[in-house]
């Protein structure tokens, strides 16, 4: 048995809306720290190391994965309705919004108040992305953060 982890992450470009430079700033981030650690195991999916792609299909979320180097191989598909995080990403987004804005003139101890409320929500949507995918993929919760933060962006268009 390989690696339980993902050694590449793609977003499908084509469910993607045009982003802020915070937002693709925030997309690099969570690919380049998902990349450096993480544990990811699809239960009966043989062993890894995972490419990992993740995408929109009909207001759900599409996460193909592929064992690494196997693109002709078949893939384990997971599709998650979205519904169970709309509200918690609209929030998370409202939160960030305010976050975003008060770096640039807030008092340091505002600033912190409002990471502290961003923190909690994005850690509550990583914790219901584990329990929704508990079923069929094993991960830690800092691989489920990273994904779920990718789940928000690609969020942004059924958003706009």
């Amino acid at each position: 048995m390989g690696e339980p982890r993902i050694v590449r992450i793609d977003l499908d470009e084509a469910t993607i809306a045009t982003r802020t430079a915070e937002i693709e700033h925030e997309r690099k981030l969570a690919i380049h720290d998902l990349l450096e650690d993480n544990r990811f195991e699809p239960r009966g999916y043989g062993g890894g190391p995972y490419s990992v792609r993740l995408g929109l299909q009909d207001g759900r979320l599409r996460m193909e994965v592929r064992q690494a180097g196997a693109a002709d191989g078949v893939p384990f598909v997971v599709l998650l309705p979205l519904t169970p995080f709309t509200k918690l990403i609209r929030e998370y987004f409202v939160v960030c919004d305010s976050y975003y804005s008060a770096i640039r003139s807030a008092a340091p101890a505002q600033i912190e108040a409002i990471d502290m409320g961003r923190r909690g929500l994005h850690n509550d949507g990583a914790e219901l992305l584990r329990e929704r995918l508990a079923d069929q993929v094993t991960m830690d919760l800092n691989t489920s953060r990273r994904l779920f933060t990718l789940v928000c962006i690609l969020h942004l268009k059924r958003r706009a």
